[in-house]
């Protein structure tokens, strides 16, 4: 969404407009909960967030600021949610659900050899995004994802535009060091479909 359009949306949302909310529920609802699936990896537990998000922006959009990046605002919510959520349950271990309903691969993607492969590599980056750290994978999600600019998901995370940036450098080490331990070769790839 441009920024014109969100400006108009965000001046919309605090008259009180309910075509503007839809309009922004249509745009970002499945961003945001793919995002929460990821960082919680719970699908129950991502509905649940997604749906007091939603709640959470019907209820204080009159009290959004003329400026708001309302996909910022929105992921920040999100994130909050989830960081309560794992504060109220003492947890931060590995991600406990399959989530292989997360962008699902592409049919006309080729071969059936092709698309194996895909979603092979899907399940590895998937796999190896559960073992970092919340907060790896939520600057991971943030901007490679979710395409958030750094300055903005530096907002989401409430840190400075350099922290994000120096956390986001070490995010994606951790990530390709996790994923060149789960990579297979052809053969072993062979192998696991046999």
């Amino acid at each position: 969404m441009d920024r014109a359009t969100e400006i108009e949306l965000v001046s919309r949302l605090r008259r009180g407009e309910p075509e503007a909310f839809d309009q922004v529920y249509a745009a970002l609802r499945a961003r945001l909960f793919s995002f929460l699936l990821r960082l919680t990896g719970r699908r129950e537990v991502a509905e649940d967030l997604s749906q007091e998000t939603w709640l959470r922006l019907a209820r204080r959009a009159a009290d959004l600021r003329d400026d708001t990046t309302i996909s910022a605002w929105l992921f920040t919510v999100a994130r909050n949610l989830a960081t309560s959520y794992w504060r109220s349950r003492w947890l931060d271990g590995p991600l406990a659900a399959n989530l292989d309903d997360l962008d699902p691969a592409d049919d006309n993607a080729g071969t059936p050899e092709r698309l194996a492969e895909a979603r092979d590599d899907r399940r590895a980056l998937e796999a190896s995004l559960a073992t970092l750290s919340p907060s790896d994978r939520e600057v991971l999600l943030l901007v490679g994802v979710e395409g958030l600019s750094p300055a903005d998901a530096a907002a989401v995370c409430g840190v400075k535009p350099e922290a994000l940036r120096k956390r986001l450098e070490r995010a994606r080490t951790r990530l390709g060091a996790a994923l060149s331990g789960s990579r297979t070769t052809p053969a072993k790839r062979e192998e696991n479909h046999a």
